[in-house]
């Protein structure tokens, strides 16, 4: 982009100017609808991610066969909720604006298998190829014990197949895992700012992980050119993928149903405010798709992006989409968040979002670090950095005056996205770097 273009759009657009300054900024969206117009408009239906939920139930036992840690759920992959009323308390002290509603935390950095919100829609995407195929060979029926997949036969047919991704980590963890079980060969096209240890334990687990000294968008655009040239390899598009998108819009149902045990209304009178860490789109996405399958008005959604790499905000804000980087507001697309660190957005899912997302933000590392460091103190819960962007919501839509985000009969619920798959050194590293924010940020250096 141009400089006079830039220039015309920040004229237009004067929040972009603070975003060029890496701001901690709130955008509110101007296209937001209702959601009944939003879901209509999509092209996307009720009865596409039912299908997507009804084929997850159908690979449970097989998931339970294979994945031990998944018993107690009996094969199906899903994450609690979680009050953190420490954390609240902290929060409303650092940032002295009280939280009246209750504050939750979906933990999807517990979730089993890849230990973050990947595991939605990068394993539903592998099971369901996995089954195209099966039932292409005859080897499976719909209504029979999905356990067969883990017999020799099937891995024979899933070994002359190929599935490749492009990721900065997370992504790559859960397809990489869920192929190799399977038995496909798998090859994960991985990004400069992806971390090591994400890369060995793809090697460990017999995936090909493939280096690029480039960011998320190269990784992504390489394996893209190098599946297309081979008819038996499948590519999961992150930036376009519905069968992404269902994975994680199933998210929808498993809230809603979690928050009735806990006696949670949502309604016009009690409202439920979401906040979710955003990269390429995906994943937030299809959470706040499904969210609003089940929800309607009555929830708002929030992406969270790094002050660095806001290009889901930028995207949405111009209308640009995926024609607009963050290289073009020269922002350097350089987070500690890896799994954020992405410098376009998704077209698909951005569209997708115009009439359903209440808006976004953006959070600085040292904020994620300050917060990461926070959670660990008060609830005990670790969490990698991009898993604290959703932390600041509440803050930003109280203090935005977002209506009914400072209701009593508010729910806040914050998405943590990853973590439990980081190792103990790592996650220690992480957690000084916020304590040493902390204590220069306050003067507290004892």
């Amino acid at each position: 982009m141009n400089q006079t273009k830039k220039e015309k759009w920040i004229k237009k657009l004067p929040l972009l100017q603070e975003i060029i300054e890496k701001k901690e900024v709130l955008w509110r969206n101007p296209s937001n609808s209702d959601s009944a117009t939003g879901i209509a408009q999509s092209g996307i239906s009720a009865e596409d991610v039912k299908d997507a939920s009804n084929r997850l139930k159908r690979f449970a036992p097989y998931i339970e066969k294979v994945f031990p840690e998944t018993a107690s759920s009996k094969g199906i992959i899903e994450s609690p909720i979680t009050p953190i009323p420490k954390m609240k308390q902290s929060l409303a002290a650092k940032y002295e604006t009280q939280i009246p509603g209750e504050l939750l935390l979906k933990q999807d950095n517990a979730l089993p298998i890849s230990g973050s919100i990947k595991a939605r829609g990068g394993i539903y995407e592998v099971l369901k190829h996995a089954e195209t195929l099966a039932l292409v060979h005859g080897l499976i029926k719909t209504d029979e014990n999905y356990t067969k997949f883990a017999e020799p036969e099937f891995r024979n047919l899933f070994a002359k197949h190929k599935i490749a991704v492009g990721s900065t980590g997370n992504l790559g963890l859960s397809i990489g895992i869920m192929s190799a079980k399977l038995g496909f060969n798998v090859t994960v096209h991985m990004s400069a700012d992806a971390k090591q240890w994400k890369k060995d334990l793809l090697r460990e687990k017999g995936v090909t992980v493939v280096e690029y000294a480039d960011d998320y968008s190269k990784a992504v655009e390489e394996g893209r050119r190098q599946a297309e040239a081979d008819p038996l390899c499948h590519f999961v598009d992150d930036e376009n993928s519905i069968d992404l998108f269902l994975g994680y819009a199933v998210a929808g149902e498993r809230v809603e149903s979690q928050l009735r045990e806990r006696e949670i209304k949502v309604d016009n009178d009690h409202p439920l405010f979401v906040y979710l860490p955003c990269g390429v789109g995906g994943g937030p996405g299809g959470v706040a798709f499904g969210l609003k399958l089940q929800f309607g008005d009555n929830v708002h959604c929030f992406f969270a992006e790094p002050t660095h790499s806001p290009c889901m905000t930028i995207g949405m804000m111009t209308g640009l989409h995926d024609k607009v980087s963050v290289a073009d507001f020269n922002l350097d697309n350089q987070t500690a968040a890896d799994g954020l660190a992405v410098g376009t957005p998704s077209g698909f899912v951005g569209k997708k979002m115009e009439p359903l997302l209440e808006g976004c933000y953006t959070i600085s590392d040292n904020t994620m670090f300050e917060l990461l460091t926070m959670i660990a103190d008060t609830e005990n819960i670790r969490l990698e950095p991009s898993a604290l962007a959703g932390m600041t919501g509440p803050i930003q839509a109280i203090r935005h005056q977002i209506p009914l985000a400072d209701s009593s009969n508010a729910t806040h619920l914050v998405w943590a996205t990853g973590g439990s798959m980081v190792p103990e050194t790592e996650m220690n590293m992480y957690y000084g770097i916020g304590r040493a924010i902390t204590e220069k940020s306050t003067g507290n250096n004892e």
